[in-house]
């Protein structure tokens, strides 16, 4: 072959072998951060119902966790009035949700609940890897396994743009999910 024919055929194979040569160091060095959509804190895949040592409530539902604190101050009563509106927010897929408000032994007894509200009654202490300890709210899908956790916040903005949040990772999932 003479160099008028090489220097297509080496144009032709770096046009599309270059690309892949690219792609594959950006990939390898971690230069491209994936981009995600969900504003809550992915959980990790094993954490659910079963490996915390409770009992499902309601399988086959999708649900939103809150533990009432030991003492449920205005912070506690507004994420309480947050999770209603949210719940509220979701439309005509509220009906695939529901809100339960878990209690245990240190929990304040005279917070005010809702009556949407599913009251469960913890009869065994959390684990400190129980992220209902830490004040979060966590979606759980019906299968039971614990999806998405959101922190807690502690001023009037935080809870309002922590509501969005919510709803909007609900409306998402009950769009994807063909369970529940």
């Amino acid at each position: 072959m003479n160099s008028r024919t090489q220097r297509p055929l080496l144009i032709l194979l770096l046009a599309f072998a270059l690309p892949v040569i690219l792609a594959k160091l950006v990939l390898s060095f971690e230069l491209y951060q994936g981009g995600a959509t969900n504003k809550g804190q992915l959980l990790p895949a094993n954490l659910g119902y079963q490996q915390l040592g409770l009992d499902n409530p309601l399988p086959g539902r999708w649900q939103v966790l809150y533990l009432i604190p030991a003492n449920c101050d205005e912070l506690c009563q507004e994420r309480l009035y947050i999770l209603q509106q949210s719940h509220t927010a979701l439309g005509a897929e509220m009906d695939r949700v529901d809100t339960l408000i878990f209690i245990n032994r240190e929990s304040d007894t005279e917070a005010p609940l809702n009556n949407d509200f599913h009251r469960v009654t913890l009869d065994k202490p959390l684990t400190a890897e129980n992220p209902l300890q830490q004040q979060m709210l966590v979606i759980v899908d019906p299968l039971g396994a614990w999806v998405l956790a959101y922190p807690g916040v502690v001023d009037h903005q935080g809870q309002l743009l922590q509501g969005k949040a919510l709803v909007s990772d609900l409306r998402k999932l009950l769009k994807l999910s063909r369970v529940g």
